[in-house]
């Protein structure tokens, strides 16, 4: 099948063979955010973007990572003007605050969460991120593309069949996309493929992991290290998704 423009990235993190390509299409798009926020492009300077940077705000998470890239006018244009949007925020919503009265059941809940209106707004910053929710939007999209190439490229299907899986994140997100944008006469053909290739893929890591182990008895001091010697972070990604080896992203100056 001919590549088009939308489905050159999805083919390239394929070939890669990567543990997992939808970590590797992750961390692109991460990456490429990154470098729109914070990068040479200066969009942060422009009024429509700060605008939305200003309501979106960042999660933890990403405020680390922004941190990390190294633009330090850059951080703090866009935490001046997301600082009065938040002072603004909290001044309106503690003028209408009023404490609740606390009822016996209130005692006893277990859950955290209440009627309380400061802090339901600042869950609702805390969980808000512009970088998270520009990621979603193409994610979806990497995720329709996926499922367009399994639909009509023999080849694709082939690639993912020979690969090494998903990571167990991204493995899931696939099985619940499957039931919508899998018509129900593909859907057994492609779990025939999807279940065998990660329960393989899963004990292959789990033995380059084993061998690890093995490496550090002394009688195995000269074997082979096999697959081994990167298995602690790909076991990891494997299981939670993302390259714990990376360095943190900078700003390419």
């Amino acid at each position: 099948m001919k590549e088009q423009l939308y489905t050159i990235p999805l083919n390239d993190a394929v070939n890669a063979g990567d543990e997992c390509p939808f970590c590797y299409i992750e961390r692109s798009i991460e990456q490429d955010l990154l470098d729109f926020v914070l990068g040479s492009g200066s969009s942060y300077m422009e009024a429509d973007i700060r605008e939305l940077t200003d309501k979106a705000g960042f999660c933890r998470t990403h405020f680390q990572k922004m941190f990390d890239y190294g633009n330090t006018l850059g951080n703090a244009w866009i935490l001046k003007t997301h600082y009065l949007r938040m002072i603004s925020e909290m001044q309106k919503t503690f003028s209408g605050f009023r404490p609740g009265k606390s009822s016996l059941k209130d005692k006893f809940r277990k859950t955290t969460e209440s009627g309380n209106t400061i802090g339901m707004w600042v869950r609702e910053k805390k969980d808000s991120c512009y970088i998270c929710h520009q990621f979603k939007d193409t994610y979806d999209r990497y995720m329709d593309t996926f499922f367009y190439l399994w639909k009509q490229d023999g080849a694709f299907r082939q690639k993912i069949q020979s690969g090494k899986g998903f990571c167990l994140c991204h493995f899931g997100d696939l099985c619940e996309a499957a039931d919508t944008k899998l018509p129900d006469k593909d859907k057994e053909s492609f779990y025939a493929v999807l279940l065998p290739l990660m329960e393989e893929n899963m004990k292959r890591l789990a033995g380059d992991v084993a061998w690890m182990v093995e490496k550090f008895d002394y009688r195995n001091k000269d074997a082979d290290w096999k697959n081994s010697k990167d298995a602690i972070q790909r076991g990891m990604q494997k299981l939670k998704g993302g390259y714990p080896a990376d360095p943190p992203y900078k700003m390419n100056k």
